[in-house]
Parts: structure tokens; C-alpha cells; sequence
């Protein structure tokens, strides 16, 4: 039995909604996935609904985007206790970042003399997280790129002429904040960006897991990942970044996967983290 530990929605940037999403799971033989939308867990009821008919264990997570000095990195946070109002208050505050860095974009596009509206981008993004992706998206149906990576190569990918910096949380505080929520906080496909020293940094600061299995990861990487893994006692899991059929740099539903029981130490763990967190809880409390 297999999971999928890494998939994204029309919630986010991906072109499929949360029940075709586990329709698609059920069709690949999976076991179960997991929805890690960006900045956004409002995919994960609709995804839980369209399982129970299906037989899919649909797990629910985040992808969280931060900033280590100047190097994106992702921080995948699963079994988040979505009523946690200080988490909410989070993915509040970056949903409304997205939108005015969104907004901020399409400004200085027109002002370039591309003709799209923001109107445009917030329809393709619907009531989802908006990103960059819709706006490419937003730029190919006008007719302005031929395809969504020359979006990111001409106008809106890091230092180009339509870019605008993202909100800026440091991985270590969206780690805390992934725990104290009853999460559990696991590095993103460490092999893109991340080398040794950031990982040993962030273990420091209590990450729990690495995602070893990506389709940009190679098997020298997936060997590398799970030792480090074995060596200080990190859950390993994996994914396939599924974005849609057929969105370049991503795979598809089940090309990268993970035995379930990833799925049950992701639990456990979580399980762990929510005691010590009320045992904090209510020893604050009686210290007052």
C-alpha cells in the first residue's frame, strides 16, 4: 500500500480540484495522499468528502512558503489541527500577501504594456491561493507567452521586470508554529535547493521529517535523503509535486510515492506533538 504524501489543488495552484485529485488517486491504486496546497488548507474537506466513497485516506497538509536568507525554502506541515486560530491567523496573513503581491504584479506588467487584468488572474485562481502560476496562466491566454515558463523567464520569475519579493517567515518559525499547531513539520524536496548545513540547521530547530522521494530527486539523492533520515531519527516521506496532467516540473499522481506507513508515523508523531504542546499549555498556565 502506497502514498502520495505531496499533491497540490485548484485550492492552489494546481489545475485539478480536491475530489478529481482523490478520483485520480483512486485510479492510480493509491492508498492514500496527502492535499499540500500552498499557504492554504482550504482544499482538504472537499478532498476528505470525495474520499469516503472511494476508499482513500486523504491526509491533510500545507506547503509553507519561507525564506532563508534569500533561499525559498518549503516546509511541508501535516495533520495541522486546522482549528488552531494562532496557525489560521498564519495562512490568513499569507493568503492576503499572495493577493497583494499578485496585484502588485499585474500592475507593473501594464505598465509594461501587457494587457491582462487582475481580474483575470483572480478568475483562474477562483477562490484558491493565487500565485505566480495564474498569472502565467493569465498571460498565456492573452497570448503574451507561449508557454508558463517563459513567464518566469521574462516577467515574473525572481529579479525579473514584473517580479515582487513574497511575504518573508523564516523556515524555523513555520516549524514551530507547524508543532505548536499539532502538526508535523517536514522539509520539501530538500534536493533543489537545501544543502547539508540548512538541513542540520532546521533539524535544530525541529524539523521532524524530509521528503525523500521527489521526481527531482535523484536515486543518490533518495539514498542520501534516507540516511539522513535514519541518522537523526527523521520520518521520511515522499510525493509526487502533482500540480495537474501535464504541468511542466511537476509529476504525475503517484510518480513519486511512499509505503503507507509513513502515513501512520506521520500520526503518531503528530499525536506526540499536540501532548507535549497541551502538557506547555497547561504548565504556563499554572505558573500563572
Amino acid at each position: 500500500m502506497f502514498a502520495d504524501l505531496h499533491v497540490h489543488t485548484s485550492a492552489s495552484d494546481g489545475t485539478s480540484s480536491p475530489a478529481e485529485v482523490v478520483h485520480l488517486a483512486g485510479l492510480a491504486g493509491l492508498r492514500a495522499l496527502a492535499i499540500t496546497d500552498h499557504d492554504t488548507m482550504e482544499g482538504i474537506d472537499a478532498a476528505k468528502n470525495a474520499a469516503v466513497s472511494i476508499g482513500i485516506d486523504v491526509l491533510g497538509g500545507v506547503e509553507l512558503s519561507t525564506d532563508y536568507d534569500g533561499l525559498e525554502v518549503h516546509v511541508l506541515g501535516y495533520c495541522i489541527e486546522s482549528t488552531n486560530t494562532v496557525f489560521q491567523s498564519y495562512l490568513s496573513t499569507f493568503k492576503k500577501a499572495r493577493f497583494t503581491r499578485a496585484e502588485k504584479m499585474v500592475y507593473k506588467l501594464r505598465q509594461l504594456g501587457i494587457n491582462i487584468s487582475f481580474e483575470n488572474v483572480m478568475a483562474l485562481a477562483g477562490t484558491g491561493s493565487v500565485g505566480r502560476p495564474h498569472i502565467a496562466r493569465a498571460l498565456m491566454k492573452a497570448g503574451q507567452i507561449s508557454k508558463m515558463a517563459e513567464a518566469f523567464d521574462r516577467y515574473i520569475g525572481f529579479g525579473k521586470v514584473a517580479y515582487v519579493p513574497r511575504l518573508k517567515y523564516r523556515p524555523e518559525e513555520m516549524i514551530k508554529a507547524v508543532i505548536e499547531a499539532g502538526g508535523v513539520p517536514v522539509l520539501a524536496h530538500p534536493g533543489i535547493s537545501c544543502k547539508e548545513d540548512l538541513i542540520l540547521s532546521l533539524i535544530g530547530a525541529g524539523l521532524q521529517g524530509l521528503e525523500v522521494f521527489h521526481p527531482q530527486h535523484s536515486r543518490e539523492m533518495e539514498r542520501y535523503y534516507r540516511a539522513l533520515c535514519r541518522n537523526h531519527g527523521l520520518i521520511a516521506t515522499g510525493g509526487s509535486d502533482y500540480h495537474g496532467a501535464g504541468v511542466a516540473g511537476h509529476g504525475s499522481l503517484g510518480d513519486a510515492v511512499i509505503p503507507y506507513a509513513a502515513v501512520l508515523q506521520l500520526r503518531e508523531q503528530a499525536a506526540i506533538n499536540r501532548s507535549v504542546t497541551a502538557k506547555n499549555i497547561n504548565n504556563g498556565a499554572g505558573e500563572r
